[in-house]
């Protein structure tokens, strides 16, 4: 099954093309960085924790003594992180990003691991390929349920209700997912059966999602150890070197039922040709951007008219405060005023979500977000302008539960009912008066 489409976009236009060509080798440069940033892992782990060791060995013998079981657990500590190492090169071996070896070569070590830092790799990157194992933790393995269950949830029951599959045939209710991640979301709603297509920037996300939909092969194959890297709020020692088995589910032995992609791109960039899809689902995405009117606006257009927008999620705004960048931080107050403005019609909000996002679940220190949620529709002009009759929320091009022409009839005959009793009883009030005034 290959769900996902590298590097281009599957419906990109010519224009936009002709941009990603004249940009190739920047973008090539940017994956190999990624790609060096990912083998770069082991040894800058093990940074950190030679800190850890080399104050140790500097302490006298009885406070080493005191702490013999405290070292074997940084032993374990490095070998976690050998296997996590081993991991990303079995992500990798796939090579679906950059030109692959000789026919049956095989990689060198000097191929695989950098004992120094990679030219153009920084903490930065190095942060986000830590973050990706945890990532895999939240979105594959049976230890994120709670998370997605959260996150993720709430969305999917929201679609449910509006596109009913007693209602609707779902493969022509197109869906998109931009900040897919590592695509659990679209997964869920591909199997559900509808068309769905994520998106996604960030190569460190489209490398992992690629090896978990696409080359693991059976249920819990790979182990992982995404907390090895937490060193402080640990009650036990056992919670640092906690193992995490994934995929909980296997896409290839289970695959959904509805079309299912996931595009690399900018999402400001690829999406851009009106009345595309019937839903935009967003999760821990809109507070990407460094303006969030342009993704409301770009969402707003690429919806049909009467199509939805599903979101949930905080607003952290990545971009605030970082050197260099421009942002703005609206409220959510401010948000509601954006949409609406926008030409969104609020159908409902919650505030004080809990969620949480990627945390250890036996770190003594636990952070939780109160997230935001709401559903917007994009008004139907065909539909509101039809006079009197219930205005539908759905697509006009998707309506399968018309008024039947009885219902019609039944309605229209309810008015002439009413009108003539209002004559009448305007009839009885002047003949009142008329007697009235004989008297």
């Amino acid at each position: 099954m290959d769900c996902t489409t590298f590097p281009k976009h599957p419906k990109m236009d010519e224009q936009l093309a002709r941009a990603f060509a004249a940009n190739e080798e920047e973008e090539e440069k940017h994956i190999q960085k990624v790609q060096n940033a990912f083998l770069y892992y082991g040894p800058y782990a093990c940074q950190r924790l030679k800190r850890s060791m080399d104050y140790l060995n500097s302490l006298s013998g009885e406070d080493q003594h005191m702490l013999t079981k405290y070292r074997a657990h940084l032993e374990c500590v490095r070998t976690c992180i050998d296997r996590n190492q081993a991991v990303i090169r079995e992500i990798l071996r796939a090579r679906v990003l950059y030109p692959a070896e000789e026919p049956g070569a095989s990689p060198s070590r000097d191929r695989w691991d950098f004992d120094e830092p990679p030219p153009n790799v920084r903490h930065g990157d190095m942060d986000q390929a830590q973050s990706t194992l945890k990532l895999i933790a939240r979105d594959w393995s049976i230890d994120g349920a709670l998370e997605r269950e959260q996150s993720y949830k709430p969305i999917i029951d929201s679609i449910v209700e509006y596109y009913k599959p007693s209602d609707y045939e779902l493969k022509e209710i197109k869906i998109l997912v931009p900040g897919a991640g590592l695509g659990r979301l679209t997964y869920e709603l591909a199997c559900l059966g509808y068309s769905c297509e994520g998106n996604e920037f960030s190569y460190f996300m489209l490398i992992a999602s690629y090896f978990v939909l696409n080359l693991c092969d059976y249920e819990n194959k790979y182990v992982l150890y995404p907390w090895v890297h937490q060193y402080v709020n640990n009650l036990r020692r056992e919670d640092q070197v906690a193992a995490v088995r994934f995929p909980d589910v296997c896409p290839n032995k289970n695959p959904p039922k509805g079309e299912f992609v996931i595009a690399a791109g900018d999402f400001l960039e690829v999406y851009k040709t009106p009345h595309s899809y019937n839903c935009v689902a967003t999760c821990f995405f809109i507070d990407c951007a460094n303006n969030v009117i342009d993704f409301i606006r770009t969402i707003y257009k690429i919806l049909v008219p009467g199509g939805i927008w599903v979101n949930l999620g905080p607003l952290l705004y990545h971009y605030s405060d970082v050197s260099g960048q421009n942002s703005i931080e609206p409220t959510f107050e401010d948000l509601c005023i954006i949409m609406e403005s926008v030409g969104f019609v609020i159908e409902k909000s919650r505030t004080g979500i809990h969620t949480k996002y990627a945390q250890n679940p036996s770190s003594m220190k636990q952070s939780e977000y109160q997230s935001l949620f709401w559903v917007c529709r994009k008004p139907d002009p065909f539909k509101e302008q039809r006079g009197k009759r219930k205005v539908s929320r759905e697509p006009h091009d998707l309506i399968v539960r018309e008024d039947s022409e009885e219902e019609q009839e039944h309605h229209d005959r309810e008015e002439k009912e009413q009108e003539q009793a209002q004559k009448q009883a305007t009839g009885n009030d002047e003949t009142e008066m008329e007697l009235a005034q004989t008297t």
